[in-house]
């Protein structure tokens, strides 16, 4: 009995052991909980106020490489023609071709090629925003709830930020009533898939 539990020792644990330590570096693939995600855009408006526009829909997955986290991907995908903002008129302008201009453009994308962590829960990921069929390079400063690499199997949220110019994006109208810089926030929880 004791050879045997021996034997087992010397050649199985060893062996779970390496079969542990290759999945703790394989890349770990999550899918957007789009029930838990949600994207703002908060606007100035007659410089003394603010307008937010909400993007209640959305799709995309996330990979994480663990000890490699510069080979992260994430992909989102807003639906535009969903936007939601807060009275008839700004929601008529938004979806119209002076902006977001849905009937032609009928969604946004974030494109994450890269994350740089700073801390075990805070870095930023750099990739490209496509909005109104313009794609421009753009960084997200990201905040997880726990450290995305040592959650494997488990979901993680995160909260993304950037500012962008919304000329940038050819939505050049109403400037003296509406500001050109645009704070965004991504608010997305990954499950494992």
């Amino acid at each position: 009995m004791t050879d045997r539990s021996t034997l087992f020792r010397l050649l199985f644990v060893p062996l779970l052991a390496l079969l542990a330590l290759a999945n703790a570096g394989a890349p770990q693939r999550y899918t957007l909980d789009a029930g838990a995600s949600n994207v703002s855009a908060k606007v100035p408006f007659f410089g003394i106020a603010s307008k937010t526009a909400r993007f209640p829909r959305m799709q995309g997955a996330v990979t994480i490489v663990p000890g490699a986290p510069e080979r992260a991907v994430i992909d989102v995908t807003f639906d535009a023609t969903a936007i939601e903002a807060p009275d008839e008129v700004t929601l008529s302008r938004l979806r119209g071709e002076k902006f977001f201009w849905v009937d032609k453009y009928p969604s946004v994308r974030f494109v994450g090629r890269s994350l740089k962590l700073t801390s075990p829960t805070r870095g930023t990921v750099t990739g490209e925003l496509t909005a109104r069929g313009v794609t421009r390079p753009q960084t997200l400063d990201v905040t997880f709830n726990a450290d995305p690499l040592t959650q494997v199997g488990k979901p993680v949220s995160f909260t993304g930020t950037t500012t962008i110019d919304r000329r940038q994006y050819g939505m050049k109208s109403y400037q003296l009533i509406v500001g050109n810089k645009v704070d965004i926030t991504l608010k997305a929880r990954m499950v494992p898939r």
